[in-house]
């Protein structure tokens, strides 16, 4: 919903059905180029690779029988590396295998006499032979998430195997137990804080808020991993290696229960896409104006410092946030609602929340799209007596209500073009607004993102 007039888009209408018929994907990490950060990330790790080996392979490997098992196990759960929200990858098994390899103390009738940068070696040998099955089917490597794995496990391997000789730490568990525990949860952090960084500028988001949105998805599955690492770690003293296929197992039944997850959290999304094309379809709007809205949209959120899980409902609400206009017996003309009364704006805005409440899950993403009709100050349009059903009318407006406001503005104004002084033009015309249409801070914002040049082009 806008107030403000939609022009002519610039462009053929070719290029508008190659824009539609581009299958929207948010932006986040580019799949095949790392940038300098990963770059670095990445070259650190593998010259910590290179040291280990050649240091393993001057001293001589220690019990190869048992590198050889760990080594197995972890490649086997890079293979199986998941899928998480928010265009992460994570490989349970194999951190739990390189854990447990690291604090390993004892295995069967002989102690574990291999060095921390054996534990590197291994560690690192079996995720590249993990991932080449991905690169062999076209897989991106993710060398990223393979490096900042790999120095995890070298700070707890680092800081274990040199204690690993002492024979108090052997012969009393309950000694070793609180140390081993403290080092999983270190290696958990050292990964949560180094993905936190890449996301951070990857997508140009603040690191406080990325790190506490790394650490809410990694900690379920990163309690999985440090107990499952500590059993094998443990069991293996009595059982011997076959602790290692033995305790694998329940965490291999809890990664299969998060790549169900995963897949229910994509279908939510593809029904959403598909929803939002039908106002396209219908000529209700332009083709590709929702994608480009809801892109716009979480950039700003992120912009503002939103959590992951308010930018999911903001991608939600601004793919449908024009879906009430299938209420309309005929189309609005370039789908501009200025065209009509605001009391109509408000009915179309109702209707396309009531439509998304039917999903019965969404009701937060509804509430989003009910409230975007309202102009930033509750003054403004008379938004306190407006005798609609929505709820809290009189209040201002919810902050992803906002930037959908001004988000659908922007793009009323530019559209695909991707001219620097158009899209500032849009900006300045949006800050100098005096009916209170827009909220100051995410005009800001828009204007940081299109100062960038991070929202230009379809």
């Amino acid at each position: 919903m806008t107030t403000t007039t939609r022009p002519r888009r610039c462009g053929s209408s070719k290029a508008s059905e190659a824009v539609g018929e581009r299958r929207y994907e948010p932006r986040g990490f580019p799949r095949q180029v790392l940038d300098s950060g990963q770059s670095l990330l990445v070259i650190f790790a593998g010259v910590l690779l290179i040291a280990s080996v050649a240091q393993t392979a001057a001293a001589g490997p220690r019990d190869v029988r048992d590198a050889i098992a760990f080594g197995a196990l972890i490649a086997f759960g890079e293979l199986l590396r998941l899928s998480l929200p928010g265009d992460r990858e994570s490989a349970p098994i194999a951190t739990a295998g390189a854990l447990a390899y690291a604090m390993l103390i004892q295995v069967g009738n002989h102690p574990a006499r291999h060095t921390a940068q054996q534990v590197i070696a291994v560690t690192a040998i079996g995720m590249i032979v993990g991932a080449l099955p991905h690169l062999a089917v076209g897989r991106p490597a993710r060398l990223s998430g393979m490096a900042a794995r790999l120095l995890a496990v070298a700070c707890a391997a680092g800081v274990f195997r040199p204690l690993a000789s002492n024979p108090e730490i052997g012969r009393h568990w309950w000694l070793a137990l609180p140390v081993m525990a403290s080092l999983v949860a270190l290696a958990w952090l050292v990964e949560a804080v180094i993905e936190a960084l890449i996301r951070t500028d990857a997508l140009r988001a603040r690191f406080g808020v990325a790190l506490v949105d790394e650490m809410r998805v990694q900690l379920p599955l990163g309690t999985a991993v440090g107990a499952s690492a500590l059993l094998i770690a443990f069991a293996a003293e009595v059982m011997g290696l076959a602790a290692v296929a033995m305790f694998t197992a329940p965490l291999l039944v809890t990664q299969v229960a998060y790549r169900r997850y995963a897949g229910i959290r994509a279908t939510y999304l593809q029904t959403v896409r598909a929803l939002a094309r039908v106002t396209e379809i219908g000529g209700y709007v332009e083709t590709g104006h929702s994608a480009r809205v809801s892109r716009l949209a979480v950039s700003i959120g992120r912009e503002l410092g939103m959590a992951e899980p308010e930018l999911l409902e903001l991608e939600y609400a601004a793919l449908m946030h024009d879906i009430g206009q299938l209420s309309l017996r005929d189309p609005i003309p370039g789908g501009a609602t200025v065209l009509v009364v605001r009391d109509e704006q408000r009915r179309i805005a109702e209707y396309g929340a009531e439509v998304i409440q039917q999903a019965k899950v969404l009701d937060s993403v509804a509430e989003i799209v009910r409230r975007q009709s309202d102009p930033y100050r509750p003054g403004a349009g008379s938004t306190a007596a407006n005798g609609g059903r929505g709820r809290g009318r009189g209040n201002e407006p919810p902050l992803s209500s906002r930037i959908i406001r001004a988000a659908n503005a922007f793009d009323d104004l530019v559209g695909t073009s991707v001219e620097p002084s158009r899209a500032a033009a849009a900006v300045e015309r949006l800050r100098l607004d005096t009916a209170g249409e827009y909220d100051p801070q995410v005009v800001d914002a828009l204007g940081r993102l299109v100062s960038r040049r991070s929202v230009l082009g379809p």
